[in-house]
């Protein structure tokens, strides 16, 4: 959709929209850069203070991905004109504000407009240093591959709009979408130099799909261990009869670069393609910085999952599902 844009010239420009990355970023004269995103997108869950906070952390995590600090939001709304109560608006700002606070992120202000629908979410700046940014594009043969949430929030979320889901899985698929990627990020930043050659957050193209982007931009193929990657328990169950329209989506646009070999469990494949919000870090490190990655990960309480490697390109192949 973007490829008839003509490619920027601009020096201080250091990752645009060309790579598919989670944001951009743009060089000052000395010291840091500043990294930019913007996410929006409408209820998920009934209670609104609850959503106010997964828009925030899903927005800040695109920040956390590029391996910058969120430092400033401002707010993008739309809600009805009429007959939409104020202490709802009033909750989901609320929400979204105290994330933000735990984020140490700064409210400046935002923009409301009127919509039959509602929607939420940030436009935030951070600041990062251009010398340790984690593109998409960074991934090299023979690196780990680490995720840092389970799956399953799309087929979560679309068996909560029925009163399908569980509400233990309800909790914990709520749970994890408030929780903040700052953990992640922060040991990420943390290993040496050269450590982590790329990362993405996983949102609404599915793991399945952000791998694919930074497949592409890497010029790599992934290969994920299906049977590895984590999920939300009980999720299987509930995939078949749970399919949101964006994990339809998906599979119809990534699905012909995806390699399947034999022995997959259907169920777990679906969730490949479910489209997550506020979901974990897509992790490319080293092969020789793993062990320590995983042992920092944990030692700050996020139970991150080995769940592939970094293999030499395939022809037409960006991501192999395999056992």
């Amino acid at each position: 959709m973007l490829s008839d844009i003509p490619a920027q010239n601009d020096d201080r420009v250091l990752i645009d929209f060309r790579t598919a990355d989670d944001a951009g970023v743009y060089t000052w004269d000395g010291g840091s850069a500043l990294v930019q995103t913007v996410d929006f997108f409408t209820p998920i869950v009934d209670d609104p203070y609850v959503y106010g906070q997964i828009a925030a952390a899903n927005a800040v995590s695109d920040i956390y991905a590029m391996g910058g600090t969120p430092r400033t939001a401002l707010a993008v709304a739309a809600f009805p004109k009429d007959d939409f109560p104020v202490e709802t608006i009033r909750a989901i700002f609320q929400g979204g504000f105290d994330k933000l606070r735990e984020a140490g992120v700064a409210l400046l202000g935002g923009h409301t407009v009127q919509d039959r629908e509602v929607k939420f979410g940030y436009a935030v700046t951070g600041s990062i240093d251009p010398a340790r940014i984690f593109s998409n594009a960074g991934a090299r043969p023979g690196d780990a591959l680490f995720l840092t949430k389970p799956l399953g929030t799309g087929i979560v979320g679309t068996a909560i709009k029925f009163d399908r889901a569980p509400q233990s899985i309800a909790d914990e698929a709520v749970r994890s979408m408030r929780t903040l990627n700052r953990a992640a990020s922060e040991c990420l930043q943390q290993m040496p130099a050269n450590a982590v050659h790329a990362c993405t957050d996983i949102t609404g193209f599915g793991l399945v799909g952000h791998g694919s982007e930074l497949a592409r931009a890497s010029g790599v193929t992934l290969e994920i261990a299906v049977a590895t990657v984590p999920l939300f328990d009980g999720v299987l169950a509930l995939a078949a009869g749970n399919r949101s329209g964006g994990l339809e989506s998906n599979q119809e646009h990534f699905a012909n670069a995806v390699q399947l070999t034999d022995g997959v469990e259907p169920e777990r494949v679906l969730l490949m393609y479910d489209p997550q919000t506020s979901g974990g870090l897509l992790v490319a490190v080293d092969q020789n910085h793993s062990e320590a990655l995983d042992a920092s990960l944990r030692s700050r309480g996020v139970m991150a999952h080995r769940i592939g490697t970094v293999e030499r390109p395939k022809t037409g192949v960006a991501v192999v599902l395999a056992r």
